[in-house]
């Protein structure tokens, strides 16, 4: 064990569009607790951040959006036409998020952590891990996923490629290389494997342990050997004519966790859940016809929550159709009420939100704890 006793810390890392995020989600269902280092550098300059004003001061208000937060894409014009100013932003920043992780390492409960941060081999945190893993793919691959995934213009996309160092740089210091171009299937398998070889063997503790039984109905987190399984399941409870298959369910494993309930070894209910940037979020609820809806998302939402407060998160958000959530009493009862976008206040709650909130869906909110990552010192 390294910098932080008690724990094995994997350094992830990869230039952009090679799928470190996916690489971490898998990590995480194999029992890490993951830590997103470049949100946190989004935090770090958000408004009431400790980054906020040092930014602001150094380029100028014109980066301000009309909400007074400091508008990314802007500041991003600057620092990837600007070795220099790039260099300066960082100064700012990184010494910010290493904080936090220290805090969130040393505060999580967890024996395997893996730090996704894309400036790691460049920084004090990788002296800090205990293994490098690098991801990679080809340059014709991050082309295609800036641009049809993150709807990226071609111009853009090339110049955030070529703002890198070479990949081959990362590969150099890597203890694992993952490489990810092909299905999630594939690279899941790459990750087994290289976390069956390197990664000590360490107890951990399993989201509730299931005894076997005919009539009780209990929570577990579904596996991605589960994933035909979960396809079947929401194929016959989903009004959608889209029909899921294995490869759709293993490809959302990379974004997202399910929790199911079961009667013995039947499936009656689910949740697709994740947690990014401290925010957890449920959006897809599933439940058998004739189930109680109260005692279902009570034991769902319990797991949730529970699973959340293990991996420090500020808040849960819950987005669901509006017939789930015309049953107020319930949500009230569970602590949760209706909330617009904008009245969550803070930027990483709000930010989660947009880009979870289904066409249709509404937003319920529950705050986990009050003391947040990166406030101002």
């Amino acid at each position: 064990m390294g910098a932080w006793p008690g724990k094995f810390v994997i350094g992830l890392t990869g230039n952009i569009a090679t799928g470190k995020s996916v690489v971490r989600k898998m990590l995480e269902h194999l029992g890490a607790y993951g830590i997103d280092a470049d949100a946190l550098g989004h935090r770090a300059i958000a408004k009431g951040a400790p980054g906020f004003q040092p930014v602001v001061d150094s380029f100028g208000k014109w980066i301000l959006d009309t909400n007074g937060q400091i508008d990314r894409s802007r500041l991003a014009r600057i620092v990837f036409s600007d070795p220099q100013a790039l260099a300066y932003l960082e100064s700012i920043v990184h010494p910010l998020v290493r904080q936090a992780v220290d805090l969130l390492v040393r505060r999580s409960t967890h024996r395997v952590v893996v730090v996704e941060a894309i400036k790691l081999l460049e920084g004090e945190l990788r002296d800090r891990c205990d293994a490098i893993w690098v991801t990679y793919a080809s340059r014709e691959v991050q082309l295609e996923r800036l641009v049809q995934k993150r709807g990226m213009s071609d111009e853009i996309a090339r110049q955030r490629i070529n703002a890198q160092p070479a990949q081959e740089q990362k590969l150099a210091a890597a203890d694992v290389v993952i490489t990810n171009e092909g299905s999630y299937e594939d690279a899941w398998v790459q990750v087994v494997t290289a976390w069956l070889e390197t990664v000590p063997v360490l107890e951990t503790t399993p989201l509730i342990p299931q005894p076997e039984t005919d009539g009780e109905i209990l929570v577990e987190r579904a596996r991605p050997r589960q994933a035909s399984q979960i396809a079947a399941f929401i194929n016959r409870l989903s009004a959608d004519d889209h029909h899921l298959d294995r490869e759709d369910i293993m490809a959302a494993f990379g974004e997202k966790a399910y929790l199911l309930l079961k009667r013995g070894t039947r499936i009656v209910g689910l949740v697709g859940w994740q947690v990014e940037n401290l925010v957890a979020r449920t959006a897809d609820v599933f439940l058998e016809p004739g189930l109680s809806l109260d005692d279902s998302m009570s034991l769902l939402l319990a797991e949730v929550e529970r699973a959340s407060s293990e991996l420090q998160c500020e808040v849960s958000l819950l987005f669901l159709s509006p017939d789930l959530a015309s049953h107020r009493s319930l949500w009230h009862n569970l602590g949760y009420e209706p909330r617009s976008i904008q009245s969550l206040g803070v930027r990483a709650w709000q930010e989660a939100a947009i880009e979870s909130l289904p066409a249709g869906a509404v937003l319920l909110f529950k705050q986990l704890r009050k003391d947040r990552i990166l406030q101002p010192i």
